[in-house]
């Protein structure tokens, strides 16, 4: 088996060329104990339809959930699709957003995007990648995330937890998020792409943390190889 990624650090390949077999193995326990340890993991931001959840992506930017849903609960009861956005207006809309950071910037975004959803898509949430990446604040990460959980299409959306975890338990020697989704969908197959970005989230927000990581508590410590440990 030849290198399948480049511009990167360690490829996984490299692993996988060593042994499948054992890489495996190793694989399905770590999944096995991710779905013990969180098995309703899904998303925290609060949505009643694509449209809203496309809304909480982008405010989510630089933003916690929790800070996203104290706003969204307020804002969808007034929002239920892109037409209440632009009868709203600017103005109102920055007002509710204005506790979040960059809030003139996500709602001169949502504004925009609400403009394209109505004069292109007759107001529905475009369900492909291509289409969704053109929208104002919708990257790749953010499409993932629409694509997977709004419409149930096999994507992996790599956030800063995603990609330290899956660091840490040497799942990918990747340099940034795209070298990341690539090594773990290369590793897993599609239908577990949405479950294990999950998990690997809610393990990253209660364990396995950015700064003093509760190691001790961690059910998965006995396959974190600690000395490759790059995050």
């Amino acid at each position: 088996m030849g290198r399948i990624f480049t511009k990167r650090g360690v490829s996984l390949t490299q692993n996988i060329e060593r042994g499948v077999g054992q890489l495996n193995s190793r694989i399905k326990e770590i999944l096995r104990i991710l779905a013990e340890e969180y098995p309703h993991a899904k998303t925290e931001l609060h949505y009643n339809n694509p449209f809203q959840l496309l809304v909480a992506v982008i405010l989510s930017a630089q933003t916690t959930d929790r800070q996203v849903n104290k706003v969204t609960d307020k804002l969808f009861a007034q929002v239920q699709g892109p037409a209440d956005i632009l009868e709203m207006g600017l103005f109102r809309l920055e007002e509710q957003l204005k506790s979040l950071g960059l809030f003139r910037q996500k709602s001169r975004q949502i504004m925009e995007t609400s403009r394209i959803l109505l004069e292109k898509y007759g107001g529905k949430v475009p369900d492909t990648r291509e289409e969704l990446e053109s929208l104002p604040g919708i990257g790749r990460k953010s499409a993932s995330v629409i694509l997977s959980t709004a419409f149930g299409v096999p994507a992996l959306a790599v956030d800063t937890h995603v990609a330290r975890v899956s660091r840490r338990l040497g799942l990918t020697g990747g340099g940034n998020p795209f070298a990341v989704e690539e090594d773990l969908c290369l590793l897993l197959p599609p239908d577990l792409w949405t479950l294990t970005h999950h998990r690997l989230i809610a393990h990253g927000r209660k364990i396995c943390r950015a700064k003093n990581p509760l190691c001790d508590k961690c059910a998965l410590s006995t396959h974190c190889p600690k000395n490759i440990v790059t995050a």
